[in-house]
Order: structure tokens, then sequence, then C-alpha cells
């Protein structure tokens, strides 16, 4: 992932990456030296030339963002009528129109601006100060100051400035999970690696950018700054990637401008054919086209999509799970994979010690994380651990063996430390209680990467001194065979092999008796000679609840693959454990860098565990999925994940643990960190798509429908039934009562077992369309036909027109009871959605009020209705109703009929 800075245009060329470079080939490269630094002057014109450590971007004007939710076909119809309407001084038509197209570009614009800038928190971890070497004289400069070759001091507390060469450390600690996703701080040394691959994760002489020092001190050279380290890289590719559009809204846009293009082909066929024909005076003939338009775009989809997505939000947030933007709700609902992180995710992020072995005997360790609740067993029965010396003392020695602190904060128990070292706090207490060892400390020798291991020396209440350590096999092997030259080895790594194939991290404990005279303890001391007692294995244990929602989402057409930035073996272990897939198959960041954009387009889904991976490869997996045509979903928690999550169709950060780089840059958070709540989302998200598809097959036939009544009318030469605020009011009135039905619709049964919709699949089959092409004709046909009738009965023109939009009113509402279960409406699904008849009821009490109410009938040129008109207008909309029921009756006797046919074959 990482290219050495010298291959970058603003520093000298080298002959291999820098951590393989030793530090003579380094100084050089840079012109620079490791006692006096950098001249002033020198820094100055690398400055100038470079530019400042910072990192920037271009950022959107809000007002841009609000011009572009008038970038829709649906939207420009409106304003050309809203204009035309203005024109002819029809003030009313274009004051309603224009509210409804300023309306939905305000839900677009907060739904935009509500997603924050992932790039001003990338921006916030660089550190603000650096202590450096110039001109022979240390000291502290701003880090925007600092340029490639300048010679930086790192001391514990601190946050690495810039990408730097280690040229010399002293126990040296960084916690790099922001970049590498790895919970453990890294011991950083500053020899040169062999390794031209080395992955990021095992670099042990580099230090990047916002990573924090948490031990030890090291004297580093500059080797990027700003956009050229890895966290500017991070940067550029949040910068650069583009968010697609959510599989929702990409089927909405298509249906919206298809919508269009036909009613604006209709349209202007009308027009032309009437002014040929000379079938009205031009200015009529144009406000009646208008009409049928304004009629027939269904210009509540927007609004009631929204506020649909928008119960879901809420809904979803009861569920410990915050979406920032409305679209991406239903996007979980469509996915095909999740793309997740493993540590703090699919696992815990607390290392626990699970196997002990000594000597002479084997155990288990139950419970999981630093809380120390558990039982040490033997064969699946408890152990008395005072019965059992060897176990007894390798508990103490690795509580004293250890410069960690675990206490209890909030009812939580963490650590002050080493997650490795907290492993072993808790399995003392596990065994022995939570009363600590009587011991009292004399001195210690510290953990280094040089040696491996860490020792201490204690006094009982006794008086009794005693060395205790714990570390690398390897090391405290040398100290057992000093100590025993008949020590077993072959025996131990046996041991260490199997616990290794099961991701389990592996320790070995070790103790010596001294002198009552001995008060100081060296390596030598260690050298002398250790009884070695035991091995445990250590691993950061998967989530219990995580197994049965992998399982869940499996069974739904789900895939999950786990990547990471630990090693193969151990996330191979875990993908086991958890059940990601039937066969485990494994591929490396470095791997992924040797393929080409093809070949891993081609060979991704081959791929259960993506191991050592870096930022790029993160996002390079990510779209090769998409390029596969499949919807992606990403988690992630640190500024590693920022990239792949803000390319992911969704991105979902963790809320604990997660990074405000991550969680910016997502488009879910999970406040609990519990990846469980990823299938509850997939359940609501499916839901909500099932309750929007409905939405819009009851709105579109009924939209059409207005149009069609003035389309004939137009044919027919006579006057217009409805008039553009009528037609409106249709549209509106039921986007914020009627359909609000479709939001409380339970999910339907089977619905996480089926698989997910594919990709580019269209929102409606055959008979969806050839269901709305007749309900739209036999509403505007029973509208014309009532409305003729009427007044060809000497009822006024306003009173037919009012019962007319009754009539359509009353068929949206006597459909809606088809259109919301596949069963029959008169069935028991008939009462499962109580608030749809709250709804239906609200949207009478707006009728009656557009019909009596003086105010309404002015604007909405309607008059009072007698009760024998409301009978014809409800008995109108029932037939509605008994067609489509019979329709349905019909699909379902030919459906079983199918599969009697498929079950005799």
């Amino acid at each position: 992932m990482e290219e050495s800075p010298l291959a970058k245009p603003d520093t000298k060329p080298g002959p291999s990456p820098l951590f393989t470079q030793s530090e003579s080939q380094v100084l050089t490269a840079f012109d620079s030296n490791l006692e006096d630094g950098l001249t002033t002057q020198e820094a100055a014109k690398r400055l100038a030339e470079n530019g400042p450590n910072e990192l920037s971007a271009t950022v959107t004007p809000k007002w841009v963002i609000f011009l572009r939710q008038f970038n829709n076909v649906i939207i420009y119809i409106l304003l050309f009528a809203a204009a035309f309407t203005l024109l002819i001084q029809h003030y009313s038509d274009a004051v309603v129109i224009g509210l409804v197209v300023i309306i939905n570009a305000f839900i677009g614009y907060f739904q935009e601006i509500n997603a924050s800038n992932a790039l001003d928190k990338i921006k916030s971890l660089l550190s603000t100060e650096a202590t450096v070497i110039r001109g022979g004289t240390r000291i502290d400069v701003s880090a925007t100051q600092l340029v490639v070759g300048d010679v930086v001091y790192l001391e514990a507390g601190d946050n690495v400035p810039a990408d730097m060469r280690i040229l010399d450390a002293d126990n040296l600690r960084i916690q790099e999970s922001a970049l590498t996703g790895e919970a453990d701080s890294v011991l950083k040394n500053f020899a040169p690696l062999t390794d031209l691959k080395t992955p990021l994760a095992e670099r042990t002489n580099m230090a990047y950018a916002s990573t924090a020092v948490t031990n030890g001190s090291a004297t580093g050279l500059v080797v990027a700054t700003g956009h050229a380290t890895e966290l500017g890289q991070i940067a550029d590719d949040v910068t650069d990637v583009k968010q697609t559009k959510t599989p929702l809204m990409r089927e909405l846009d298509g249906l919206g401008t298809w919508v269009s293009y036909v009613i604006i082909g209709v349209a202007v066929a009308l027009f032309v054919f009437g002014w040929i024909q000379h079938l009205y005076a031009l200015p009529t003939l144009a406000l009646a086209v208008i009409t049928m338009v304004v009629g027939s775009l269904p210009e509540g989809l927007p609004a009631s999509t929204s506020v649909i997505l928008a119960m879901g939000v809420n809904k979803m947030a009861a569920n410990n799970a915050i979406v920032k933007t409305l679209p991406s709700v239903e996007t979980l609902g469509a996915v095909d994979i999740i793309a997740t992180d493993k540590t703090g995710t699919l696992t815990k992020n607390e290392m626990t010690a699970q196997d002990v072995f000594t000597d002479d005997h084997q155990y288990q360790v139950s419970g999981t994380g630093y809380q120390p609740e558990g039982v040490i067993t033997q064969a699946g029965e408890p152990v008395d651990v005072a019965a059992d010396k060897t176990l007894e003392s390798l508990l103490i020695a690795g509580f004293e063996a250890n410069d960690t602190m675990l206490q209890e904060e909030d009812d939580q128990w963490v650590i002050n430390g080493e997650p490795t070292d907290g492993a072993f706090l808790t399995l003392y207490h596990k065994g022995l209680g939570m009363a600590e060892p009587d011991f009292t400390e004399l001195d210690r020798i510290p953990f280094d990467s040089d040696y491996r291991y860490i020792a201490r020396l204690s006094v009982n209440a006794d008086g009794r001194h005693e060395v205790f350590v714990k570390g690398a096999p390897d090391k405290l092997y040398e100290m057992a065979q000093a100590a025993d030259p008949s020590f077993d080895v072959e025996k131990w790594n046996k041991v260490i092999a199997g616990l290794t194939h099961e991701g389990k991290r592996v320790v070995a404990v070790g103790h010596k008796l001294v002198g009552d005279d001995v008060n100081e303890v060296t390596h030598e001391t260690l050298r002398d000679g250790v009884t070695f007692l035991g091995i445990v294995g250590i691993i950061d244990p998967p989530r219990e609840e995580v197994i049965a929602a992998l399982k869940e989402m499996r069974t739904a057409g789900v895939q999950v693959k786990m990547i990471t930035g630990d090693h193969p073996d151990t996330a191979a272990a875990i993908g086991r454990q958890l059940g990601l897939a039937d066969n485990i198959h494994t591929i490396t960041g470095a791997e992924i860098d040797e393929m080409t954009d093809e070949e891993l387009r081609a060979n991704i889904h081959r791929y259960d565990v993506f191991a050592r991976t870096t930022p790029s490869n993160k996002l390079a997996i990510i779209k090769a999925y998409q390029e596969n045509d499949k919807v992606t979903a990403m988690t992630g928690d640190g500024v590693n994940d920022a990239p792949a999550l803000k390319r992911a169709d969704i991105g979902v950060a963790m809320g604990i643990k997660g990074t405000d780089v991550a969680k910016d840059a997502a488009d879910m958070i999970l406040v609990d960190d519990n990846f469980t709540t990823m299938t509850k989302a997939i359940r609501e998200g499916r839901r909500l798509y099932d309750n929007i598809k409905k939405t819009i097959a009851f709105l579109l036939p009924t939209s059409f429908a207005e149009g069609l009544i003035v389309a004939f009318s137009i044919l027919m030469q006579q006057k217009l039934p409805l008039v553009p605020t009528q037609l409106l009011w249709i549209n509106m009135v039921s986007a914020v009562t009627i359909q609000f039905a479709f939001i409380f619709e339970p999910e339907e049964q089977g619905i996480m077992q089926r698989p997910p919709r594919k990709t580019g699949a269209t929102l409606f089959n055959r008979h969806d369309v050839f269901q709305m092409a007749y309900v739209s004709a036999l509403i505007a046909a029973m509208g014309l036909w009532i409305f003729d009738w009427l007044t060809g009965m000497g009822v006024s023109q306003v009173i037919a027109s009012t019962v007319t939009v009754n009539v359509i009113v009353l068929g949206k509402v006597f459909y809606l009871f088809n259109i919301r279960t596949p069963h029959l409406a008169f069935s028991k699904s008939f009462w499962t959605n109580p608030m749809a008849f709250v709804v239906i009821g609200l949207l009478m009490v707006l009728q009656l009020l557009q019909a009596y109410v003086p105010f309404m009938q002015d604007v909405f040129k309607t008059g009072p209705m007698s009760w024998q008109q409301w009978v014809i207008a409800a008995a109108a909309g029932f037939v509605t109703l008994v067609v489509t029921e019979a329709d349905k009756l019909i699909r379902m006797a030919l459906r079983k009929r199918r599969m009697q046919v498929s079950t005799i074959k």
C-alpha cells in the first residue's frame, strides 16, 4: 500500500523502501544529519517547495447543495407548470405548485448536509507541535512547519507529527490502532527490515502521523508530510471517494425519469392534437395540458418516501443504530455483502486467557473479556486452584510480572496498559479471587522488544524474595533449559502449535526463588535459570451474540466478509469459530497488492477473510464487490476504515470504540458496538423497501387517473372536471395522510428467508404495471362518468367537480386495502395495521374541510356535497376494491396451480 516517500517527486530517489534501508542510507537520501538536523535555511526552502505539514480539501458551499435539489426531471416539470400558471395569472395554482417544489428541495437539502465532513476530523488528528533539531539546536516548532529530513524527538504521550523512519529507540511503543485496527501497541526499534513487502502493521522501524507514543522515547527522521503521509493518503481517499446513490434512490430516480418522460410525451401529443383540431383556444388548451401534467406527476412521492424512511430511522435509533441519511436505512435491506472489521466488531477487543497448560495438566478458562467472572475447569469440572501448586504459582507469576492496571469504571472492567497483561490479571482473579497476592515489588525489568519478556522481583509477607517472568516462549525456553537441561522443548512446541492454529496468542510464564539478600533483578539472574510454570493461550474472543447473527444473515442470503489487520491464521481461526463460512479462504493485503483491478474483481468472491490489510486494500475490496454488482456494507472503527466506509453503499461505524473520523465517514453508527444490530437493520430495511414499493404502487395509478380524466376531457372537448389546485390537493393530502398507513405496515412473513433483491432489478414486475394501468383507467372512467352524469342532471360544475375529487380520494381509500397486503383484504391481515384506519379518518376530516369550509372552497374551487353524493363517491371507490381483489384471487389460484404442477413433476 505505502510507497516509499523517496518515490515521490518532492523527495530524492532511493534504492529500496525506507524500512529496509540503514540509518546512514536514509540520512543520506534526505540530506540530513542525526546530530545537527537541517539548517534553518534548508528547512525553509523545503517548506516552500513541499508546502506545510497539514491536510486541506475543497468544501462544497451549502448554497450549491441546495441548488442541487432542483436537478430532477419532476422538479423541472413542476417549475415550468408554476411559471406558466403564473404567466396566465392563475396565482393560487402557481403558489401551491411552488410550495410543493420548495418543500421537496428543503427535504433533500437537510438530508445531504446532515452528513458531516470526515476530513475535518482527520485534520484534527495531526499533532500541533513537534520537537526537532535545527542547526544543531533542539527546538519546539509548529507541526505544520515540519519538512522531510527533519530530525524529531518522540516521547511517551506524544502524537507522531509526520511519517518517520526511526533512527534510535528506547523501549518505544506506539498505539497504531487508528491505522491498522489492532488493539495492542506496537514495539518499535530502528533495525532495517529485510522483506520489501513488509505490511504496514509489521513495519517496526516506522512511525506514522496521528499514531500515539504510549511508552519510551525515540529519535526519527521525517520522511513524509501532509498529504504524502499514510494519514494524508487516507484523507485523499476520503475526499476522492464519490458516494454512490443507494439502490432505492437509483430505482426511484429511474422510475421518476420514466414516468416524467411518458407524461411529457402524452402532454406534447395532446397539445399538438388539440392545436391541429382547434379543440380549444390556445391559452385554454395550454392550461388544460398543464393541468393534466400536474395531475399525473407523483409530486407527493418524495415527501411520502422521506417520511417512511424517517420513521425507519427513528425505529433504528430505538435499536441503538443512528442512521445519518434517510435512504441509508433502507440500503441494508438490499445488501449482498457485509465487509466487517474483526477487532471490537466480531470480537470483544478484550484479550482473554482461555487455555492454561502446566507440565502435567491442561485447563480451560470460562468467561470473556476483562470482567473477572468465570472459572478454571479441567474436563468440564471446576478445579481447586490451591490443590495444584504449579497452577497457583503460574497465576501469581502472571499477575506479578505485569505493569497494567485492571479496574471497574461505570460497571465496566477496563485496563490501563497492555491487553495481554490485562488478560493475566483477569485470569488470576478468576482462579484466586479478588484479593491480590501479598507481594511487594523490589525491582523489575520492563518489557522490551530486544529481549521480549517482563520480569519482576518481589518480596512476600514472610520475607521470601521471588522473581516472576512472563514473555515469549522461546526466551523462557532458554531460561528453563539453564535450570533443567532435560527440559522438553518439543513437547511445549506441540502445545504452542495447537494454540496458534486456533488463532491464540501464546505467552510463557516462569518464576525463580532467590536469596533474601537479592534486591535487584538482572538479565543474568534469569539466564542462570528459572522454573518453567507453563503456557497460557490468549485470544480476543468472538462475541457470543455475533455467531447467531451471522447464522441469520447467511439464511437471509447476506455474506459476511472479515477485513482485518491481524495475522491470517488468527483471523481464519476466529472466522471458523464464528461460522463465517463453511470453508474459510484467506488472502492478505500483500497478495491483493500484487493483483490487477481486473484480477481482484474476478476473484473477490472466493475469499472470506482479508488479513493484514491496509486502508487502500479495504477500499479496493469494496470497489471490487461493487463492480460485481453487489450492494456492500462496510463496518469499521478506525481512521484506516474511513475511505472504505465512505465508498461502501452503506458505511457502519462503531459508536463506543469508533474514532470520530470513522463516525463522520459512515452512514450509520452502532451506538452499542453490537454487530447483531445489523440483523435488525437488515430486517427493517427490507420492511421499509416493501412498504415504499407498496406506497409507489398505490400512488402512481391514482395520480395517473387524475391525468387521464383531464386527457379524456380534452379529447372529448368538454369542460375540465378538475383544476390544478384540486389535483395537487389530492396528491399532497394523500402524501400526508393515507400514504402514512404504509409506515406502520408490519413486515411480511419470511422476510429474512428470502435473498437480497438483485442489483439493477426494476421496482415493479409486469403484473404490477398491468394493475397500475387498469386501476388508473378504472378510477378515471368512474370519475368522468359521474362528473358527466351529475352535470347532465343539472348539478353545478363546482359540486360535480367536488364529487369527482372525492371519487378519486375514496378510490385511493379502498385501493389501500388491496395494495397493503399480498393476502386477501378481508382476512386476518385486515386488522394488522390499526394506524390505517386512523389515517383514513384524518383524510376524511380534511376532505370535509375542503368541501364545506369557505376559505378552502375559494382556494380549491369546491362546494358542499349532499349525503347522496357522498354515497355515490363511496360506491365508485368500492368498485376499485372489488376489481383488484378479484384480480388477486385469480393470481392466487394460478400460483397454487403452478405449485401443484411443480410438485407433481
